[in-house]
């Protein structure tokens, strides 16, 4: 099979490489591997772009306008590859981003993580596009690579893809959720979609000493981090390595939120206290501060919602898992006091209020000293020593 024609004087993938490397994600030693695996190898025709700034997918057609494209894939930002399970159609974005090719730095850093060596095996959970897949096959060789797709259409596009550049990692259709037992055990597994909840089979499934590396977060948000766990027996311990933002596993998506349920449930009160201190950048993004991850590990059962600012205002509201409490914050630009607002046997701003002060009295820890610890029994969270954890 014939590989397909890519461009490859392209000053933009050069000036990607020059991103990759001035933050650190690209190493001297996976310089050889970025040079041979072109992400644009792995996209489809037809996708669509993230843009940082707008927060929002465009549609980029390579038979439409090659230019656009090529300059879409050698950008530093996340790409769309399908959207709702598969079942949208039309060249317009969808409502849920289902596949994808993830930003360059994020990939080039989980493999950093990852800590990988020659002759080590490696279970890729999430196949994708395929690229990741190749990136390690490349580097490890094809006997030691095994890439585990939930969705066969996509599973068999990125098998495809590999083929056509001579990369042989063995492609599974299944649930990653469940491993792939036939090909363990693994010295590494590495997850690209987001998990609540770190597996029992990935834990049995891989080596003492073996390390699982995975984006990790709570319902609370889309606030998560990367944990770089070490398998000692039935447990896996270690720390988050950095924020990140990734689609979930299909199996551990959150529920479904419905604000007029909650707003029907019981009369608004407005909470004894006003949020003084508190700043709306803390609360609307993790760009900022560890906040809203560290929110989402002290309290169980809550998600927030940021709404759109509109005239000098933004509400953020939380809302209980486990009944139909709820709470809202309203920032106004010029105001250093948020009023607010809850309902509900749960003081949802109570719990988010004890928090945030806990956090800022240990001086605003970033995610880094955060880590967590997966047993066969459950979860638990910590701060600095896994001696002293609390379940999630």
């Amino acid at each position: 099979m014939t590989a397909d024609v890519l461009r490859t004087d392209r000053p933009g993938r050069k000036e990607l490489g020059r991103v990759l490397v001035e933050s650190g994600a690209l190493s001297s030693d996976w310089a050889p591997t970025f040079a041979a695996v072109d992400r644009a190898m792995f996209l489809p025709d037809l996708m669509w772009p993230y843009d940082l700034d707008t927060r929002a997918s465009t549609t980029v057609d390579k038979q439409e306008d090659p230019d656009a494209w090529y300059a879409a894939a050698d950008r530093n930002v996340p790409i769309v590859t399908q959207w709702d399970d598969g079942a949208h159609q039309g060249p317009g974005p969808g409502k849920l981003s289902t596949s994808s090719s993830s930003m360059p730095t994020v990939v080039y850093a989980l493999f950093q993580d990852l800590g990988v060596d020659k002759g080590m095996r490696v279970l890729d959970v999430g196949t994708g596009t395929g690229e990741t897949a190749g990136v390690l096959t490349h580097r490890l060789g094809p006997g030691n690579v095994t890439t585990i797709e939930v969705d066969g259409a996509v599973s068999g596009a990125a098998r495809e893809r590999l083929c056509r550049y001579g990369l042989y990692p063995e492609v599974v259709v299944g649930d990653g959720f469940e491993g792939h037992p036939d090909s363990a055990p693994y010295d590494r597994i590495l997850a690209t979609v987001g998990v609540r909840e770190i597996p029992d089979a990935w834990v049995r499934q891989i080596r003492p000493g073996g390390i699982i590396l995975a984006p990790w977060g709570t319902h609370f948000g889309n606030a998560d981090a990367v944990v770089r766990l070490e398998v000692r027996g039935e447990n896996a311990t270690g720390p988050f390595t950095r924020s990140v933002e990734f689609m979930k596993l299909r199996a551990q998506r959150g529920p479904t939120v419905h604000h007029t349920d909650y707003l029907s449930a019981g009369p608004m009160e407005k909470a004894a206290q006003t949020a003084t201190g508190v700043t709306e950048e803390e609360f609307v993004t993790g760009q900022y501060t560890a906040l809203p991850f560290v929110l989402g590990l002290r309290i169980p059962a809550c998600c927030q919602a940021v709404a759109e600012k509109r005239d000098g205002a933004r509400p953020v509201w939380f809302y209980s898992l486990s009944d139909l409490s709820w709470a809202c914050v309203m920032f106004r630009d010029g105001e250093r006091e948020a009023e607010v607002w809850q309902s509900g046997p749960r003081r949802l701003w109570d719990e988010v209020s004890s928090v945030y002060h806990w956090w800022r009295d240990r001086g605003s820890p970033d995610v880094t000293r955060f880590g967590l610890t997966a047993t066969p029994y459950g979860q638990r969270a910590w701060l600095d020593d896994p001696k002293e954890s609390w379940p999630v």
